[in-house]
């Protein structure tokens, strides 16, 4: 028989909409900048290499800070913390958007993603530590709402933002919003309990400084990899060495060390641990599918930035209604079987639009992101659930961090993966098709010879029209190339998701969700 349901008070509400809008102006930024990186580029005089730290930089933060949250909450309180994040991001924020040097916008990004990253982090253990156990579906479905919609919608907002206005207001949009969040938390969260703040000669300046470099420099790598050929540049070199040195040398310092930066014995909790790996995947097929579609979209069936952001448009507002409804049942449903049916549903995705070629158009795109956004719910909301919901209440701040994490590095593992495996196969199917296109011989060239007299009886020069048929089967080659290099991820993709099943297997039905009421 189910639990009752005890009925969220009017302070609940507040306390789910302010850790909510704060996670969700997080995420928006990771996605918001990168269709107006040509105007920012333009506008600054900057290469695009250069340009691209206006995305790392704020990756690099975010990842870095992710998991000392927890020893920032403990040591100076859950409700200081949370409103210190949200100030600080808004005035990086406005930083950002008068940032008169390319230097000041890298900095301003950097400062947003180290303060965005508390917001992520914060906001979903704020919400397992106050609402009642018995609401959790709901709050967390509130709470993942914001995560899965907001990197769909940056796209779109930032399209229009850009072409309408300027780059600029991508992010002073984020002014009237966060002065919202910041009153609402002062408002809505409780207060923290007098504590002393940490002394700074306890602190494990260490491990925060191996974690700084494991990790900021993984990043870095997996961002910047692609763009210098990967490990034929020394740079990239450097820093592969840098993180197979101390990211090791940094868990055996943190699960060592009496006073953790970082707890990593939260790991000792199956559910946590296979909830992680999970979650790694989630974020790569959460991003990845984010970032693979527009870029399908405007290369291969030419696009605006605007367009593009209303064709991934109706997958977030699937999103949406998929996480209001499955809240009101998720708790009394195994979290496991609803995962598992999310990664079948996402791999069958995957295999649909491998499927798809750029005669399909647009409307082909539509039934396959409407169930990608369906079955990215389903494996995020239980998700979770399962991972976090029995930790002990000391342990949900290290839990929430580390679980973040995850999903947070499976996006820039994904990406990074994703552009480097799209330009090798673009290679392999380009050479593959020239060679086979070469060997054709008379049917090839009847084709060139058809093209010539077309352009002819169009009133091409004749030794011109001989060139633009050559350019013509060229551009042809290319784009099939092309075409085959994105079924190949597609397919990828859906493999990834199909093979990621069985760690389902390891995941527990939290039973202290089901039970009544909670702990305020």
């Amino acid at each position: 028989m189910a639990a009752s349901r005890t009925r969220l008070s009017p302070a609940d509400w507040a306390i789910i909409a302010t850790a909510s809008l704060g996670a969700f102006l997080e995420v928006l930024d990771t996605s918001i900048v990168n269709v107006a990186v040509t105007a920012i580029q333009s506008q600054l005089g900057a290469t695009l290499a250069e340009v691209g730290w206006v995305v790392t930089g704020y990756g690099i933060a975010n990842v870095v800070i992710l998991p000392l949250t927890a020893f920032l909450a403990n040591g100076y309180g859950r409700r200081g913390y949370f409103v210190f994040s949200l100030a600080g991001f808004t005035a990086a924020s406005v930083l950002c958007g008068l940032a008169p040097t390319l230097p000041w916008l890298v900095a301003g990004r950097i400062i947003q993603g180290l303060l965005g990253g508390g917001l992520l982090a914060k906001a979903q253990a704020i919400l397992f530590e106050t609402v009642p156990k018995d609401r959790q579906g709901f709050a967390q479905a509130i709470f993942g709402l914001g995560i899965i919609t907001g990197p769909a919608l940056g796209p779109t907002l930032g399209g229009f933002l850009t072409d309408l206005l300027s780059w600029r207001w991508i992010f002073l949009i984020n002014l009237p919003f966060g002065i919202l969040a910041v009153l609402l938390a002062l408002r809505a969260l409780p207060p923290d309990e007098p504590k002393p703040p940490p002394v700074l000669a306890t602190v494990d300046w260490l491990g925060i400084a191996l974690l700084t470099l494991s990790l900021g420099s993984l990043q870095v790598l997996l961002e910047q990899g692609e763009q210098y050929a990967w490990f034929e540049d020394q740079g990239i070199v450097l820093l592969a060495l840098v993180c197979a040195i101390t990211l090791p040398a940094f868990v055996a310092w943190e699960l060592n060390h009496p006073q953790p930066a970082v707890d990593l014995r939260v790991l000792r909790h199956r559910s946590l641990a296979a909830g992680s790996v999970l979650s790694l995947v989630v974020g790569v097929g959460l991003y990845g599918t984010v970032f693979l579609v527009p870029i399908y979209a405007q290369g291969l069936l030419q696009y605006t930035a605007i367009q593009t952001g209303l064709l991934v448009l109706p997958s977030a507002l699937a999103s949406g209604a998929t996480m209001l409804l499955l809240s009101q049942r998720v708790q009394q449903l195994d979290p496991r079987r609803v995962i598992a049916g999310g990664s079948v549903m996402l791999s069958l995705v995957m295999v649909s639009l491998a499927s798809i070629n750029p005669d399909s158009g647009g409307d082909a795109l539509f039934w396959p992101l409407i169930f990608r956004g369906v079955g990215t719910v389903l494996m995020f909301l239980p998700l979770s659930l399962a991972a976090l919901g029995d930790l002990a209440p000391e342990e949900i701040n290290g839990g929430s961090a580390f679980y973040n994490l995850t999903r947070q590095l499976g996006g820039s593992l994904g990406i990074a993966l994703l552009t480097s495996l799209l330009a090798h196969g673009h290679d392999q199917h380009r050479a593959a098709l020239t060679e086979a296109a070469g060997s054709l011989g008379a049917p090839l060239q009847e084709r060139l010879e058809g093209l010539r007299l077309l352009l002819e009886s169009r009133g091409v020069d004749p030794q011109l029209a001989g060139r633009q048929a050559l350019e013509l089967i060229d551009r042809e080659v290319d784009r099939q190339a092309a075409l085959l290099a994105y079924d190949d991820l597609f397919k990828l993709l859906a493999l990834m998701f199909l093979a990621a099943i069985p760690l389902v297997l390891l995941l527990r039905r939290p039973r202290s969700l089901l039970s009544e009421g909670g702990a305020r």
